[in-house]
């Protein structure tokens, strides 16, 4: 069980530095993957998240601390569990964010982070039916596509935002991202193109990359202040894998910084409390979490939505035979099919909030569906100021940390999302929208739009994560972070961290295509390094 790399982690990220590493067959390469394989038929079918999410055999299932921000909620925090991480149960929805973002990274002390620096990257990783060569990608092993389902109320609710002022946009991962359309996704022939099914399925027939399913990372190994490999549980048995060479973290936002953390790297104070010996003092692990929290409007209507046409066995059935017999029709439907990125204030540069058009409803989306046709006009705050953090437990990976998301924590925060809020029902009373809604069930006629306190409470007793957990092992030079700008973890060698945890900011839009991102970046650090 010796390798030259071994990466823990066949996430998003993990799926795409592994095959990175390995195509040149100079390299043995070990990916450890602590859940399954992606055997789950419903992993496959892009509509299997109302399935996913939530169950076990595919799912973490992490759980909030009350959080202040949100009177005291707790939110469910589902993670992926299994190969493919989280791209094998998201919403498909491929979103690069905003050029800004990576360039804000690289003026951070970043170097090699900026938009010029990426792009070829996210190029390298995509193949898009609409690739023009320039900004998109076109033979990558990631398939791209634009939404085949089409639904009126989703299409009125476009038509509407462009009667009320806001621009059409057909590719916000183009040119620029401020604009109103349709999400482009991660759907290959009707199916789910998870990271796993992009990268790994095409390297599983190669010698050098062994992958690992069922085997769980207890803790690091080291001689001095280098990583020599990991302790894990394999299929039942205790065991230490070893690196020659390094040893890659790509276990996601929330195991990243704990796995740091139970092998001695993190907040020393934090360590000594939970009996672990401090190997380095870093206290930046766990901090700096960040994610995007989601307002949820939904407005009844008069047109058919997903809640009624799924409402029996019978009509399920029929869905179900016509997507058997030619891969199409609502089971290939992404979680969002309407998307539009929007200023709250006309002196900004870029947009600050991001549009969710959903032609279903329920009271959190891993819920059954209400009883009445409704859609929902799901609005979020791209660039969240506040912050949180994640803490230990118990010394343990088995008991997962206390995670303190620390939502809506300042003014600006709260501004937007109550901005988002308001646009969301500006919209709402254009045509050829409005005359087709029959009501705002919520929040409601009995909030009015000046009562900006009204708002912001019903955001704090509704609003949900949209699952976007980001920067617990930040990048930079500062004090507070974990891994410089090769993603190498200060003051240890052969470890670096490769997944959304290292953004020191959180991107301007959905992770999974940023992460497959920087598993691409780190497969080309690696390589310089070892050369």
């Amino acid at each position: 069980m010796k390798f030259d790399y071994v990466i823990l982690g066949a996430g998003s990220a993990g799926c795409a530095l592994a095959h990175r590493l390995a195509e040149d067959g100079r390299y043995k390469v070990a990916l450890l993957e602590a859940g399954g394989p992606d055997s789950y038929p419903w992993i496959h079918i892009p509509v299997g998240y109302f399935k996913t999410m939530g169950n076990p055999r595919t799912d973490w299932g992490y759980e909030t601390e009350p959080d202040p921000g949100l009177n005291g909620r707790r939110l469910k925090w589902p993670r992926g569990k299994g190969l493919g991480g989280s791209s094998s149960i998201n919403g498909l929805l491929y979103v690069r964010g905003q050029a800004q973002d990576y360039d804000h990274w690289r003026q951070l002390g970043n170097t090699g982070w900026g938009w010029e620096d990426v792009l070829p990257l996210f190029k390298r990783a995509e193949s898009y039916a609409r690739g023009d060569g320039v900004l998109r990608g076109r033979d990558g092993p990631l398939t791209v596509s634009d939404s085949a389902v089409r639904r009126d109320v989703v299409d009125r609710w476009v038509d509407a935002a462009l009667a009320a002022g806001y621009p059409a946009n057909e590719d916000y991962n183009g040119i620029s991202q401020e604009g109103v359309g349709h999400f482009q996704l991660t759907l290959r022939n009707g199916r789910r193109c998870s990271s796993a099914v992009a990268y790994l399925k095409p390297a599983r027939r190669w010698a050098n990359l062994d992958v690992l399913t069922h085997c769980v990372a207890r803790k690091l190994t080291f001689d001095g202040r280098r990583v020599t490999g990991v302790e894990v549980a394999h299929n039942g048995q205790n065991r230490v894998i070893t690196a020659r060479r390094e040893v890659i973290l790509s276990m996601g936002a929330l195991a990243s910084p704990q796995l740091l953390m139970v092998s001695g790297l993190g907040p020393g104070e934090m360590l000594r409390d939970q009996g672990i010996d401090v190997r380095a003092d870093l206290p930046g692990v766990g901090r700096n979490l960040q994610d995007h929290l989601q307002a949820r409007p939904i407005y009844k209507t008069t047109l058919s939505t997903i809640n009624t046409e799924i409402n029996s066995l019978f009509k399920q059935g029929l869905i179900a035979v016509h997507y058997a017999l030619t891969r199409s029709g609502p089971m290939t439907m992404a979680a969002s099919l309407g998307t539009a990125f929007l200023k709250t204030r006309p002196d900004l540069e870029t947009p600050d909030i991001q549009f969710h058009i959903q032609p279903f409803s329920a009271s959190t989306k891993i819920n059954k569906p209400h009883d009445f046709n409704a859609f929902t006009t799901s609005v979020l705050q791209m660039r969240p100021e506040s912050a949180g953090h994640i803490a230990l437990r118990s010394p343990h990976m088995e008991d997962f940390p206390a995670i303190h998301p620390n939502y809506l924590a300042t003014k600006l925060d709260q501004d937007t999302l109550v901005a988002g809020i308001r646009i969301a029902r500006q919209i709402a009373r254009h045509e050829p929208l409005a005359s087709v809604l029959t009501g705002e069930y919520t929040p409601g006629a009995g909030i009015d739009d000046d009562d900006h306190e009204a708002l912001l409470n019903w955001a704090r007793d509704t609003a949900t994560t949209i699952y976007h957990p980001t920067g617990t092992c930040k990048m930079g030079r500062d004090p507070m972070a974990v891994v410089d700008e090769r993603l190498r973890v200060h003051g240890i060698d052969g470890l670096r961290v490769a997944d959304a945890s290292i953004m020191p900011q959180i991107v301007s839009g959905n992770t999974n295509a940023p992460a497959i991102m920087i598993g691409e970046k780190a497969s080309d650090l690696l390589r310089e390094d070892a050369a």
